[in-house]
């Protein structure tokens, strides 16, 4: 599967700082040394709708990590998976009567569209669920006969208790597992489970529901957890730097993630850091795909809306932060975009030098977008009030912000 065309991210003078960001893990910040090259896994989507703010949030934050990353002349080594293949998308195809291939093709398509337009720098490696397979099928073969999986009714369940570090990710006791995984995606209830908590790593084939060859598994398709844990290990090994995905994968998905990569090799951690995005809200409630309260970047566009405001209004809160989207944070957006373009597009202007670092420092401080903003904000008031003599400021500014902040002006 290949993902979108890259933008060209400039040249700035000087080098970035060190990325400090939150990990779930230990509950507060840590400071990445990735060393030459940075290596970092998304969670993609599961195409079977179009790119909602939720999403364009969370991609956006990783799209900073990555800027801030080669900010400090570093390589980025990004992998992003789609699971192209799930209970939900089969669930829309047969409720809107297409092929659940078609539907996944099409909104991947879309999805692709939208981050180009969004200048989001694309993976290295973009990876679909179903393309996964052969290399997922060993994988569980080898968890069963370690031991560490085990059969029901033809499905194959992972033990969770075969890894001592299980809920290290999450820190959640097992009350609020149980809740979540009923939740999301889960089956704690099942009879015959060893452990509530246990998830799928292999489903058997069922019928009028598509299936591959499994070996020695029988023919089936792949849990959740398992798919991410596969693709990671092949094009980034243990131990890469960031795990990253909206706050609602800590658990299950990051957690079980975890621990299934963990038991396989006998390596800890899986990542160093797992970092989870806040989520985005209309009309009070968390935009999901099940509630149907969305607000898709694709629709925005085909409006008018200029990409690169929704990716200032997209800005303008902390990633961590949960937030609501309304027309007035659009508004605002638009409207800081256009002050922004009136600033650089003078011949001269005032100094810039203390501004790209003030961009890199609240940046390298766990992702401050809001406090990017608020610099550039400054300057360009400066710029209008005051004016300047320094003829390579304007570009300077331009260069910054297209470079670490991903808005070209």
């Amino acid at each position: 599967m290949h993902a979108w065309p890259a933008s060209e991210v400039p040249a700035l003078p000087g080098t970035g700082r060190d990325l400090r960001i939150h990990d779930t893990a230990t509950g507060g910040p840590v400071t990445l040394d990735p060393g030459p090259v940075a290596r970092i896994y998304v969670c993609g989507i599961t195409p079977y709708d179009a790119t909602h703010m939720g999403h364009a949030a969370t991609y956006n934050a990783f799209d900073l990590v990555q800027r801030v990353w080669l900010d400090t002349k570093r390589q980025v080594h990004y992998v992003q998976n789609v699971t192209d293949v799930d209970d939900p998308l089969l669930e829309r195809a047969i409720r809107d009567g297409h092929d659940w291939t078609d539907l996944a093709e099409r909104e991947t398509a879309l999805f692709r569209e939208d981050m180009t337009a969004l200048r989001m720098l694309p993976p290295q490696h973009y990876i679909g669920a179903v393309e996964a397979i052969p290399g997922i099928v060993p994988l569980v073969e080898r968890l069963r006969d370690a031991g560490a999986a085990y059969e029901l009714e033809g499905d194959v369940y992972f033990s969770v208790e075969a890894d001592p570090h299980f809920g290290e990710v999450s820190n959640l006791d097992a009350e609020a597992m149980r809740l979540l995984s009923a939740e999301r995606g889960g089956d704690p209830d099942r009879p015959g489970k060893k452990n509530p908590l246990d998830p799928m790593l292999w489903m058997a084939a069922r019928e009028g529901e598509p299936s591959w060859d499994g070996g020695t598994l029988g023919s089936g398709r792949p849990g959740w957890h398992i798919e991410c844990v596969a693709i990671a290990l092949d094009h980034l090994g243990m131990g890469f730097d960031v795990q990253g995905g909206g706050s609602d994968l800590a658990f299950p998905h990051h957690e079980m993630g975890a621990s299934h990569a963990q038991v396989l090799t006998g390596e800890h951690p899986f990542a160093k850091a797992y970092v989870h995005t806040g989520m985005v809200a209309l009309n009070g409630e968390k935009m999901s795909k099940s509630k149907g309260n969305l607000v898709f970047v694709s629709k925005l566009r085909r409006d008018g809306v200029d990409p690169v405001a929704i990716r200032l209004a997209l800005l303008s809160h902390h990633y961590r932060a949960d937030w609501e989207w309304t027309d007035q944070v659009l508004q605002d957006a638009v409207e800081r975009l256009g002050r922004w373009r009136a600033a650089v597009s003078r011949p001269d202007g005032p100094a810039a030098d203390a501004l790209v670092g003030e961009i890199r420092a609240a940046l390298a401080n766990d992702l401050d977008a809001p406090a990017a903003l608020v610099a550039v904000d400054r300057w360009a008031a400066r710029q209008e009030s005051e004016g300047g003599t320094d003829e390579g400021a304007p570009g300077l500014v331009s260069r910054a912000v297209d470079a670490l902040l991903g808005v070209a002006l």
